[in-house]
């Protein structure tokens, strides 16, 4: 999973359930309830997009589902039934820089310590892989 710079790599997974609806007369599908996992790159952090955790998250589930859903209707082109954050996939380097760029402001959580931080967000939802 590494980019090749120091900040490592780690992306955010998602549950998501989408819903074909054919838009030709006499065209059904069966079944029409998919389930599929959705990746999104996590920016470096300090680079724009970084505090996505912090404005999607709450202790490991999505702050607000129903936006999030649009959202993913809009990247996905399908009508989605429902989506669930799964984890921060990370390696080592991403989640040290992580904690680093947190521990370098952390008024920006209202918190007292990058643990906390983490928590506060992501939970337990932190999955540290090797390369």
């Amino acid at each position: 999973m590494t980019d090749g710079d120091d900040t490592g790599d780690a992306r955010y997974v998602f549950g998501v359930r989408f819903r074909l609806d054919p838009t030709v007369e006499g065209v059904s599908v069966d079944p029409e309830t998919f389930e599929t996992t959705l990746f999104r790159r996590a920016d470096p952090p300090g680079e724009d997009g970084w505090l996505f955790f912090r404005d999607n998250c709450w202790r490991g589930e999505l702050a607000d589902e129903a936006h999030f859903r649009e959202l993913t209707e809009e990247a996905l082109d399908v009508p989605v039934v429902a989506v669930d954050f799964r984890e921060l996939r990370t390696d080592e380097a991403y989640l040290s820089a992580l904690k680093a760029e947190i521990a370098d402001d952390l008024s920006l959580f209202n918190a007292s310590s990058t643990t906390e931080v983490l928590s506060k967000y992501l939970g337990s939802s932190i999955h540290v892989r090797d390369g």
